[in-house]
């Protein structure tokens, strides 16, 4: 029983909430009221569920390569391989058989999601052996790598999505991604001990990453504006009222990070109850603004202009008859 709880364990099934961006193509590129919304909502969640097998065989993957660095960190050397639970070779064999059953199960939808599900692998193959002890690159690579999340639910269900909806996801990520550096630094306290436990530690400093989280938070927020009042954007630009809540969001990762108890953007979003609160009260805006829109909505906030739209045409002034 005890290896049957240290191999879900080694899934990591409490990351599997990073592969909410496979559903964002749901909610961003198609009208839930549409007769085919049932189906497109479907083939989501197959899609979704897909991603969780292949992400758990890259953090199963992830957990063989790196379990002698784990047993160096403060929290990460509770994981099954780093403790001895696991052995890696069961590691490995786990690893193979999700990667397979994920991407056989791939095969059954459309094709161009089928060869992104792979690309993501080989992206994260590429990642676990080389690109994470590259300074800057390992950041990007996992920012490509929920693009990739983002680009494979728009192919599951078939529809366009905005370029600025990915440009947006990258440049989010990029926040997140040098926001979990900073936790690092902060957890294991001092460069030599986060050095041994990941190499590009040691070319990270606090002064490089604040100012490399001002750059991509910035970025993130401008690019979700620019999504948001894109005069051909399929989401409705009512979207531009939840900016407060991006800001809010931004600014207290941005905190929350800085004080070294959180390891990264999944512990922070369960359990920092501000930022939770946050994000649920977002998520509910934008699905009621989207399932809502063209159905008088509209008519309950601002009256605005957006960009790319003409202005409203002032009323004709009555014609005044003076006597003569």
């Amino acid at each position: 029983m005890r290896k049957i709880v240290a191999a879900v364990k080694l899934m990591r099934p409490a990351q599997w909430v990073k592969n909410v961006f496979v559903l964002a193509a749901l909610v961003f590129g198609v009208r839930i009221d549409k007769p085919e919304s049932l189906e497109a909502i479907l083939v989501a969640l197959a899609a979704f569920g897909i991603f969780c097998l292949l992400s758990a065989a890259v953090y199963a993957l992830n957990d063989l390569l790196d379990y002698r660095e784990d047993a160096e960190h403060p929290t990460k050397k509770f994981r099954p391989v780093a403790s001895g639970e696991l052995s890696p070779q069961f590691a490995g064999v786990q690893s193979v058989v999700l990667a397979a059953v994920g991407v056989t199960a791939s095969l059954y939808l459309p094709q161009g999601f089928a060869l992104t599900a792979i690309g993501y692998l080989l992206l994260n193959l590429f990642y676990s052996l080389w690109g994470k002890h590259q300074v800057l690159l390992d950041v990007i690579l996992i920012a490509i790598g929920f693009v990739l999340r983002a680009l494979a639910g728009a192919q599951a269900i078939q529809v366009q999505v905005s370029a600025w909806l990915v440009v947006c996801t990258f440049t989010l990520c990029l926040f997140l991604g040098f926001g979990k550096r900073r936790c690092e630094l902060a957890v294991l306290e001092n460069g030599e001990r986060a050095a041994k436990h990941r190499s590009t530690l040691s070319f990270y400093s606090l002064e490089l990453l604040a100012h490399l989280l001002a750059v991509t938070g910035a970025m993130a927020v401008m690019t979700f504006l620019l999504y948001t009042l894109d005069p051909n954007t399929p989401a409705p630009h009512t979207l531009v009222f939840t900016t407060p809540f991006v800001f809010f969001a931004i600014f207290r990762y941005a905190m929350v990070i800085s004080s070294g108890k959180m390891t990264g953007p999944s512990d922070v979003l369960i359990h920092d109850r501000p930022f939770l609160v946050t994000a649920i009260l977002w998520t509910l805006m934008t699905v009621s603004l989207i399932v809502f829109q063209g159905r008088g909505i509209e008519n309950y906030l601002p009256k605005l202009r957006y960009p790319g739209t003409p202005p409203a045409e002032k009323p004709a002034a009555p014609e005044i008859n003076f006597p003569s």
